[in-house]
């Protein structure tokens, strides 16, 4: 295996953030349509959508399998693990075929189809990331078996940081899209969310403090070694 180096490192930074995003969004998204799936008839937007009430709990299901599984599967990116970069691919690739179905079900049932836009946007922008990262010349520094826990740990701290913010800030940033009658249906298990969102914040927050100790460990190893 050849040497890891700051440019394969970064390659994999610039992949793990945004597939960690892309989980969340997906997870929250998937949670998000429950309301939409299980009461359409309470809002007159979403009545159409009662007639194929069975679809969009499977939407709900497989936003939430998704999520879950992109969560894994960045899991694996920041390990290293052999199967990490095909893991994710395919939850990429999954995610756009059932966002793009979700997309087009509601365009032709509603006339629109936002937040779930959102979601897949994000989705086909992580799977372009992907793909430009599997060029042989960048694969060479990307190669995400090439990273470990160790080598990956500010990409894996940013990421629980970014998904904190996120889950902290979810009811403003889907707002628009989730009120009716002037109530902000997204703005829900805010105890929850709170609790979920700074225990990332503070996961985050310990992994990078945790690497600020093992670099200062390493460069007082190597002056140590140096004057030995």
């Amino acid at each position: 295996m050849s040497r890891d180096t700051w440019w394969g490192k970064t390659l994999r930074f610039i992949g793990i953030l945004p597939m960690a995003l892309t989980a969340g969004f997906t997870l929250l998204g998937g949670i998000g349509t429950t309301c939409a799936a299980l009461f359409p008839t309470k809002w007159e937007s979403m009545a159409p959508l009662a007639r194929f009430q069975w679809l969009y709990i499977l939407f709900v299901l497989a936003g939430i399998a998704l999520g879950v599984w992109g969560i894994r599967a960045t899991i694996k990116l920041v390990r290293g693990t052999p199967d990490a970069y095909m893991t994710s691919l395919k939850v990429l690739v999954v995610g756009v075929t059932v966002g793009g179905i979700h997309m087009y079900v509601s365009q032709l049932l509603r006339g629109k189809s936002m937040p779930v836009d959102a979601v897949v946007y994000m989705t086909v922008l992580t799977l372009v990331i992907f793909l430009l990262l599997r060029i042989p010349f960048l694969w060479q520094g990307a190669n995400f078996e090439k990273g470990d826990g160790n080598s990956n740990r500010m990409a894996g701290g940013a990421a629980a940081i970014l998904l904190g913010l996120l889950t902290l800030t979810i009811q403003y940033t889907v707002g628009s899209t989730h009120t009716w009658n002037g109530v902000n249906y997204a703005d829900a298990f805010n105890l929850f969310m709170t609790i979920t969102g700074v225990g990332l914040l503070l996961f985050g927050a310990g992994i990078l403090a945790n690497l600020k100790m093992f670099q200062a460990m390493a460069n007082s190893r190597r002056i140590q070694e140096r004057n030995a």
